[in-house]
Parts: structure tokens; C-alpha cells; sequence
């Protein structure tokens, strides 16, 4: 008797554990790819793993996450890419366009969400934006119509702006688009503008010799992994130089940047979120048209203009969607 009750009870400690097993075996593994640090991008994940608290999922109960880092090394990517794929992850979350690509490469099978890309068509990462047509989808934050909104918001707010320099690889997914929309924007508005090929620290701070040299009256910064590796030495270098720079990226406004207008990337890694919960629900990445933005906004930072002695329009001010004191 005593016998073929502990049995039984290693019958049944056993069926626990099997569906224990059997349970965690189904939550799912999202792998997350960065060309940055933890720290760098902090508020990106933070907005990503609030979307994913929104549908439900809670990072380490029903969802569990794998991160790899190349902090800065962009050589390392191909590598923490393929550890990815060896881990069997169920998708794979880039964030940013550095990391997209190595991610394509290392798989064709395993869903690719992209948090945000510049110019996913031209990159050739995806078919169409309505049409992905592979394995990856995800967010768009390509508007190079806003280039002129930039110049235009910069002239508005700097008295007697006439010389504007561009800082930006043309090399970069939709750099070249956005130099061509910034140079009829400029033509339309009387200004004279000067590229500058930047793509690492040492260029930013030649650039902005450059620029001053040249008498450049204002900075527009397009997007760049380098800009934002080295945002707050660009906000050091704009006020030592004391130019008012204006910025695609609106994470360099809070590291001391003047102004900047566009999409949030921030909120970009949020909904990234969805795709995610839609892709583990069985939808198919090609099915997943990729999402373009619809919302931009305008951040101005007070303390940045009272380092450099400017005074920011009210009607500029009135607009902002969020000023920083």
C-alpha cells in the first residue's frame, strides 16, 4: 500500500512538473538587437515594454526577453544577430536601422519587427510599405517633407537667418531625400545652405568649426546613429559655437539640443509593441504593412536658448508641443 502510494506521488510530482515545463515552454522569447548601450536608448525600452504592458505581456511572467547590446560596435551586430536566431527567438525587435540589416542577414524565417527605420524601402529591407513581402515589418519614421517645416521654424525663430548648415551622412537612409526637400525648402525661403558629411565624434566637432567659419547662422541636424551616439556633445558643441541648431531627432533637445521637430522615436518603440503582440497571435510580417508617421512634434529646450543669448519667439513658443526649462 505504502508503496503504490509513493508511487502516485511521483506519478503526479512528475505530471507537475511536465506541465510546468509545458507551460513555460509557451511563453514566448523576444529577442531585442541595438547598435547602442542600455543606457543610451533607457527611454526607448522603457516605451517598449510599456506597449507591451499595454496588451497584456509583463517582461519575466509572460513574455521573456533577450537582449543583445554591441554598445556602439556596430562590427559586433552580425554576431549578436546570429545568437538570436541559434536561440530560436520567436521575433526579433531592432532598434534602429544599424541593427535591421544584420538581422535580415541572419534570418529569413524569424519575424523582424523594425521599432523605427529611416527609409525602410530605399534600404531595401522591405518590399513596399503597404506590402512588406518578407519577414520584416514595423515602423517608418520617413518624412522628408518635414525638412522644410525645420528650415522654416528655424527662420522663424533667428533673427536675420540667412546661412544654414546641414549636418548629416547623405550615406544614410533617407538623408538624400531629406537634402533634396531641405534645398527647395531653402530656395523658397531665401536661404543659403552648406552640407556637411558627418559620421563619427571628430566629425561633428570639424563640422561645427567649419560652420562657424563658413557663417553659418544656424545648424540643421539630421539623423544619424553617430547624432545620437553623440547627442550631448553635440548640444556642447552648439553652445560653445553659440549656433542654433535645429533637430530631426528629438532625444538630442533633451540632452540639451535647442529645438527639434519630427516623429518620436520614443513613441515609435511603443508601438513596435503591436507588431509584436500581433505577430505572436499568428499574424505574418508580410502581411503587417509597415506604419508610417502621423504625429511629429515640436520640443524647445529655454535653457539651451539662454546658454547661446536667444530669445524664442512667442509665436514659436506657442506651438511647442513640450518646451523644457
Amino acid at each position: 500500500m505504502g508503496l503504490r502510494i509513493a508511487a502516485l506521488i511521483v506519478m503526479l510530482t512528475g505530471c507537475g512538473a511536465a506541465a510546468e515545463a509545458q507551460q513555460s515552454g509557451k511563453v514566448p522569447r523576444v529577442g531585442f538587437l541595438a547598435a547602442a548601450s542600455p543606457s543610451l536608448i533607457s527611454a526607448r525600452m522603457e516605451a517598449f515594454r510599456q506597449g507591451l504592458k499595454e496588451r497584456g505581456y509583463i517582461e519575466g511572467k509572460n513574455i521573456a526577453l533577450e537582449y543583445r547590446w554591441a554598445e556602439g560596435k556596430l562590427d559586433r551586430l552580425p554576431h549578436l544577430a546570429a545568437e538570436l536566431v541559434r536561440l530560436k527567438v520567436d521575433v526579433i525587435v531592432t532598434a534602429g536601422p544599424a541593427a535591421t540589416r544584420p538581422a535580415k542577414e541572419a534570418t529569413t524565417t524569424i519575424p523582424i519587427v523594425m521599432a523605427f527605420d529611416s527609409d525602410p524601402v530605399g534600404s531595401g529591407l522591405v518590399a513596399s510599405l503597404a506590402r512588406p513581402g518578407g519577414n520584416i515589418t514595423g515602423l517608418s519614421i520617413l518624412a522628408p517633407e518635414i525638412s522644410g517645416k525645420q528650415l522654416e521654424l528655424l527662420k522663424e525663430t533667428v533673427p536675420g537667418l540667412s546661412r544654414v548648415a546641414i549636418l548629416g551622412d547623405p550615406n544614410e537612409p533617407g538623408n538624400a531625400q531629406a537634402l533634396r526637400e531641405t534645398e527647395r525648402a531653402a530656395k523658397a525661403l531665401g536661404l543659403q545652405i552648406k552640407h556637411l558629411n558627418v559620421q563619427g565624434a571628430k566629425d561633428f566637432e570639424t563640422a561645427f568649426q567649419a560652420a562657424k567659419k563658413g557663417g553659418a547662422d544656424g545648424i540643421l541636424v539630421l539623423i544619424s546613429p553617430a547624432a545620437t551616439f553623440h547627442r550631448a556633445q553635440i548640444a556642447d558643441l552648439a553652445a560653445k559655437s553659440r549656433l542654433p541648431a535645429i533637430h530631426v531627432n528629438l532625444e538630442l533637445v533633451e540632452a540639451g539640443g535647442l529645438i527639434g521637430y519630427g516623429a518620436s522615436i520614443t513613441d515609435s518603440f511603443r508601438r513596435a509593441a503591436t507588431f509584436v503582440d500581433k505577430i505572436l497571435k499568428g499574424a505574418k510580417p508580410a502581411d503587417l504593412p509597415v506604419e508610417q508617421p502621423t504625429k511629429f512634434e515640436l520640443v524647445i529646450n529655454l535653457r539651451a536658448a539662454k546658454q547661446i543669448g536667444l530669445t524664442i519667439p512667442p509665436n514659436v513658443l506657442a506651438r511647442a508641443t513640450r518646451v523644457i526649462e
